[in-house]
């Protein structure tokens, strides 16, 4: 039996296990805080040195560099390792994909990651954490140690592009696979939403694992609204026990 590449497409809603929360579902952080969104928004980051301080400071609380990966991560893994070809499009930047196991060659991160830094002038990058500690040591704001410039997070804010390359491995595996389960994600954002539609509209079996209903939700052949800590185990081993070595 030949094996299918499947393809996970993964949101917000995957990591809330592991203690970072969603942005968009009903508890998200753009629902709680509007004004949060300001400080992952370009033109504002960039513009308002306060917007930076802030920012600076969530990300010291942020949790998805210390956090662990939960079922649904291990699972994806998991099913990499039965045999059966798969491959990550994240929306996320916690990397858990790769902690749990996940090939980093295996996994695209559509909006980059959290865990390094990039300098908006002169590209340099680095790790987060050493940013991180010339905040803890006084540095509001820290600049580019290379050329003075600004230093963000190495993720994709609100008014940026996404890499044109890494978007074109994204279509280019969403145009071949066989099997495209799209999980945690609300698929409002695009143009990684879309992907779910290029995915369905070249013939793949199109599985959708959300609390809440998406705008994919009528191309899809499969619709789950269970826990996904548990809905997505049991469809993932239900694939390998199917199609795995």
């Amino acid at each position: 039996m030949a094996k299918p590449l499947v393809a996970v497409l993964s949101g917000a809603g995957i990591s809330t296990d592991s203690g970072i929360p969603d942005y968009r579902g009903p508890n998200g952080l753009w629902r709680r805080d509007p004004e949060a969104e300001k400080l992952v928004t370009y033109a504002y980051y960039m513009a308002d040195p306060e917007i930076r301080r802030r920012s600076w400071q969530l990300r010291r609380k942020n949790r998805a560099l210390s956090a662990e990966p939960n079922a649904a991560h291990r699972a994806v893994a998991e099913l990499e390792r039965s045999g059966v070809p798969v491959r990550v499009l994240t929306q996320n930047v916690d990397g858990l994909h790769q902690r749990a196991g996940m090939p980093a060659r295996k996994v695209l991160e559509l909006h980059g990651n959290a865990r390094e830094f990039v300098c908006t002038k002169c590209h340099a990058r680095g790790s987060m954490e050493d940013a991180l500690a010339r905040v803890e040591a006084g540095e509001e704001d820290p600049p580019c140690l290379e050329c003075g410039g600004i230093l963000k997070s190495a993720t994709v804010m609100f008014g940026q592009s996404l890499d044109p390359v890494v978007l074109g491995e994204a279509l280019s595996i969403s145009k071949a696979c066989t099997v495209f389960i799209a999980v945690g994600s609300t698929l409002q954002v695009q143009p990684a939403a879309g992907l779910a539609g290029v995915a369905a509209d070249h013939g793949a079996r199109l599985t959708i694992v959300n609390a809440e209903p998406t705008p994919y939700d009528d191309l899809a052949e499969e619709v789950v609204r269970e826990p996904i800590g548990t809905a997505l185990p049991g469809l993932l081993s239900a694939l390998a026990g199917r199609y795995g070595d």
